[in-house]
Order: C-alpha cells, then structure tokens, then sequence
C-alpha cells in the first residue's frame, strides 16, 4: 500500500514499499506540459525538461549530473507529455540519497546557460526532424491534429521548428516561474524504503523549493471536426495509416472499459486486429490499437503499416473489426482479455519504476491513487453488456478520422470508406 504526505512547502510525497527489491526509483512530476503552452511557447516544456540535464549550481556540466547516477549503474531519464513532465531515475539502493539529490537540483538549480540552451536548441530541431522523417510517428501527429483541430493537444509535444528558434531564455524562466512549483509536483518513490524516512529524505533537498500554487488552468477542448482524412504523400516502401475516433477522459467512470475494449480489439497477438489483419489476411507486420485518456478528452486509435496497393482493404478490414465490437462479446473472450489486462498491471508492479510512475501519474494528474486491487475489482465487473453499450455510444463512423503517410495521392477518396 501506498503512503502520502504533502510537506511544508506544498510537495506532494508519495512512497510504496517494495522490501524485496534492491533498487529504488523516484520521480519527479510536474503538472505541465505541451497542452498548458501558448502557440507561441509550443515546445517550450519540452524545451525546459532537456535544458535541466545541461548543469546546475552544483554540478556545472551535463557530465557532473549524469555522472552521479549513471556512475553507479543508476538510470535517468525524463519525458514530457501532453499534461504532465517527468523527471525519473533509477538506482541501487546505497545510492538513492545522492540520486535524490542530484534529481532536486536540476528542478531547482538548473543554469540555463545561453549558450547551452542555443546548442540544445539545435539538437531538438533535430529531434523533431527525425520524427518528421518516421513515416509513423509522422501519422501519430497527423491524427492529433484530425482529433484536436487548433488545439494544443493536436500540436506535436516538441513544437516546430520555428517555435522552437524563437524560445528565449526569459521565456523558459517566465515558464519554469510559473509551473515548477512544489505545490505544482509530486515526489513518487518505490523500492526497499521506508516512508518516514522519504520525508526526511525530501525535506532535507526540496526545503528551499518555494512558490505559491501557479495558475495552471488548460484550455479546454471543444469537440468539432474540421476535416476528416489527412494524407501525406511520401516515396516509402510502406503506407502508415492511423484511425481515431474521440474517446474518454481519464476520469470517466468507463475508462476502464474502453481499456478492455481496446485490449480485446488490438492489445497483443491474441487480440482481433492481430488475428485478423496480420495473421489471416497477411496485411500488415505490425498492427495495434491503444486508448488514450486526457483530463477532459481522449481517443481510441489503430496504427498500421501496409502495403499501399492493400491500403483500401486493410481499412475495411480495420472498420469491420470495429463495428464487430458492437457486437456481444463471447464470455470466454471477455475473460481472456480481463486476465491479459490484470497480468499486464501485475507484471509491471514486480518493477520499483513502474510501481513509481503508477502513483506520481496518477497524484498529478488526478489527485487520486488507485490501488492495483481496485483496477483489478473494477476490471473484473465488467460485464459483456456494458462493453456493447460502450461500443455502440463511442464507434460512430461520422466521428472517425484517418492520417495516411505514404505512396499514396491526396486525391485518394479515402473518406468514402470511413462508415460501418
């Protein structure tokens, strides 16, 4: 069971112990990212995240921060998504004090040299060209922006290329002023520890992180479509294709079954995408669905990369999938796909890092941990019923929306497939 304790200064301290494990893993997360940005500051969290791993007060390099816990074995990492950043490593146990240090003094003391923040600007205009060049990340940002026309949500998390040359230094720390707040983070901790100790622990690093709570407030997304297909011609051997349709926020009281639906239809090799365009068709090597949950919206999508001569058959093969969800589903399919999903979390929860970002994602984004034994009892309730019902009110052809990046013309009338 999890322990929580918000300190002095309006951090959020949340522990689980693991007295198995010989590791410990901590997180920091922070409740911002891209969607809380302008269109002008696009990209700037995911700006920040990379500048506070190129030095601090204490340890002037990029080199004296690493070094500290990739020295030791220890992992560090961070990532920035659509509505929170994470800033997380890993380490033997004996380390966690200097681990913990180090990862509060990059919130907390980072330079943000000029001179390093033009070099690191570079290197994520490069990131973003790598990603423009994956054919299949391309059609993940294609459908973002069908799902979230003219929002934030449906920018790439990196920004462009021109927002992210005109972020200045002021900018960053008017931004980092404004959200990396304590009363704004949590502190999710996991391994051989004990949660008085943690307090100790964080209080005696985070004593001087001040800030009164930041107006952290999002724009919210109204639905409405602009327009429904999005194809971008490019001279691959493959088409990457990706189909959405609006889906639940993360705090829906059906979420988790959508999640089951969604492993029913394109979780895994057992599941009705893979058995029936990989397997019996041979359309495509790869193909999966997964759902995901913002604070007020969502999406259920289905990526694949097929032949572009297959294209017009794998999509009729994808919308037959679907519209068979809405369908009762066999008991003993039912029962496959709730013990897939409960291995799935039980598995995971074996790793102290898992176990961490488990209870800091949820902390920051809802304020309430759920504890696996309550997924698991959620899970286990649903009924064949309800997920038809759920089916039969979310799969609505006039709300589908298809990204294509390939060999393929945008004149295609691709639009025309997109019914039941």
């Amino acid at each position: 069971m999890y322990q929580k304790t918000t300190l002095n200064n309006g951090l959020r301290l949340v522990t689980e112990s693991m007295p198995h494990t010989r590791s410990v893993a901590l997180g920091f997360l922070i409740g911002t990212g891209s969607r809380y940005e302008t269109d002008k500051q696009a990209g700037i969290s995911h700006f920040i995240e990379h500048m506070c791993f190129k030095g601090t007060k204490k340890r002037p390099t990029s080199a004296d921060v690493c070094t500290v816990i990739e020295g030791v074995g220890g992992m560090l990492n961070a990532g920035t998504d659509k509505e929170l950043t994470i800033y997380w490593c890993k380490v033997a146990k004996p380390h966690f004090t200097a681990a913990l240090d180090v990862m509060a003094d990059i919130l907390t003391g980072s330079l943000f040299d000029s001179a390093e923040i033009e070099k690191e600007r570079q290197v994520i205009i490069e990131e973003i060209h790598m990603s423009n060049d994956s054919p299949s990340q391309r059609a993940s940002m294609l459908i973002d922006e069908l799902m979230w026309p003219g929002h934030p949500l449906g920018r790439d998390i990196a920004g462009s290329k021109e927002s992210v040359a005109a972020i200045t230094r002021d900018m960053m720390l008017d931004y980092l002023t404004r959200y990396y707040r304590p009363d704004n983070a949590v502190l999710a901790i996991a391994g051989d520890i004990q949660h008085e100790e943690m307090i100790e622990a964080a209080n005696h690093v985070v004593s001087e992180w001040k800030g009164k709570r930041p107006s952290s407030s999002y724009t919210p997304y109204r639905g409405k479509i602009t327009r429904r297909v999005h194809i971008e011609k490019r001279d691959t051997e493959q088409t990457q294709l990706c189909l959405a349709l609006p889906g639940l926020s993360i705090v829906h009281p059906d979420r988790f079954k959508l999640d089951l639906l969604n492993v029913i239809l394109g979780e895994g090799m057992t599941s009705r995408l893979f058995a029936e365009i990989r397997d019996k068709l041979g359309l495509a090597y790869s193909i999966q669905s997964y759902a995901e949950h913002f604070l007020d919206t969502g999406a259920m999508s289905i990526s694949a990369g097929v032949d572009a001569k297959n294209l017009t058959v794998a999509i009729k093969a994808i919308l037959a999938e679907l519209a068979r969800l809405k369908e009762p589903i066999p008991e003993v399919e039912l029962s496959k796909a709730k013990e897939l999903f409960k291995g799935r979390i039980l598995l995971r929860m074996e790793d102290s890092r898992s176990v961490s970002g488990w209870l800091g994602g949820q902390e920051i984004l809802t304020g309430r941990i759920l504890t696996v034994d309550e997924v698991i009892e959620t899970i286990e309730a649903i009924t064949t019923a309800e997920l038809q019902q759920l089916a039969k009110k979310l799969l609505m052809a006039e709300q589908m929306r298809l990204a294509v990046v390939g060999p393929i013309s945008p004149d295609e009338p691709l639009e025309d497939l997109l019914k039941f």
